[in-house]
């Protein structure tokens, strides 16, 4: 059996952590799987799995191994792709995650499109809303909110993350629309709570000069769920701050009123990235995805540097013009 093939059982192993299901997934028998990392060890003098009855479990040793086999077989991919791609159209699997609300509200109604211009790449789409490690995993692209500090990663802006207060008009229509700063505690707030590490989105309420600044109120409700913040928004539950892509749907439809201009966090990583591995050569389907996405987002007015929220209409605005006859102050 050849080195190369060895080694691919040999990865195969450690991501299904069993010898029959790495059969499976390569399309061979145990024994097979079980002979070529055997072979692997006493060539290298080092115990890659324990084994037992029971469970098959990697060793320090066939961690350390693994990480720098799957990168050179990764380069070894890149380096085949781009012989490819000197003749050849755009195809393969092309492996995409997302966050969640991203995914369903900007991402897939695109990929239709995307799939009948490139009819050779085969889409395999995941959304998941915790960290992903994209080496690991194999992924190609992630579009995240926010990038991850890692050296071996690439994080492209699609757009900045743009913030608008929002309530539905029945809400404003029963309670009121707040005065003052101190008018908001008197009001129903739905906060969102971030999976990964369990803590509460900050809020950010302007001054007198629309300078946005952090306020402390009570989340009257709370969800991890961005899709179902904007919708008890909309259905009248109290006030959200809701990003720019989760805004877009209920103010366009009517359904939501952006109270104050929008704003942007003042946080490093406010933005929406695509991320995806350094390497030298770009896989030409991570690339012509990429020149899709970034074409279908200007389409929609989102940019590296701007979104459509930036010229949306608010309900009170600080130019010394409100919607109705007033300037607010916080």
């Amino acid at each position: 059996m050849d080195k190369l093939r060895s080694l691919t059982l040999f990865l195969a192993t450690c991501e299904e952590q069993s010898f029959a299901a790495a059969a499976r997934v390569c399309n061979t028998d145990p024994s097979t799987i079980s002979k070529a990392v055997s072979r692997l060890e006493a060539e290298l003098g080092v115990t890659l799995f324990q084994r037992s009855t029971r469970q098959l479990k990697i060793t320090a040793a066939g961690r350390h191994y693994a990480h720098t086999v799957r990168s050179s077989i990764q380069a070894l991919s890149s380096c085949e792709d781009e012989l490819r791609q000197l003749n050849d159209a755009p195809r393969g699997r092309l492996k995409v995650n997302s966050a969640v609300c991203y995914g369903h509200l900007y991402l897939r109604p695109l990929l239709k499109a995307f799939c009948q211009r490139y009819p050779e790449i085969t889409l395999e789409l995941s959304l998941d809303d915790m960290h992903v490690d994209i080496i690991e995993q194999d992924i190609d692209v992630a579009l995240r909110t926010g990038f991850i500090k890692d050296s071996r990663l690439v994080a492209r802006c699609l757009s900045p993350m743009d913030f608008l207060v929002c309530a539905s008009p029945d809400y404003l229509e029963q309670h009121g629309t707040p005065d003052s700063r101190g008018d908001f505690d008197s009001h129903a707030w739905i906060g969102f709570k971030i999976k990964e590490t369990q803590q509460l989105q900050p809020i950010f309420l302007p001054d007198e000069q629309g300078n946005y600044q952090l306020c402390d109120l009570h989340r009257t409700h709370i969800t991890d769920d961005g899709e179902a913040m904007a919708q008890l928004c909309a259905d009248g539950l109290g006030f959200a701050q809701l990003p720019h892509f989760l805004a877009k749907a209920g103010l366009e439809t009517g359904a939501l009123v952006s109270l104050y201009p929008a704003f942007r966090a003042p946080l490093p990583e406010g933005g929406v990235f695509a991320i995806y591995p350094k390497r030298e050569y770009l896989p030409a389907r991570v690339r012509v995805f990429l020149d899709f996405l970034v074409a279908a987002l200007a389409v929609q007015q989102e940019t590296p540097t701007h979104t459509w929220a930036e010229h949306w209409p608010a309900r009170i605005r600080f130019d010394g013009s409100a919607e109705q006859g007033r300037t607010v102050a916080l």
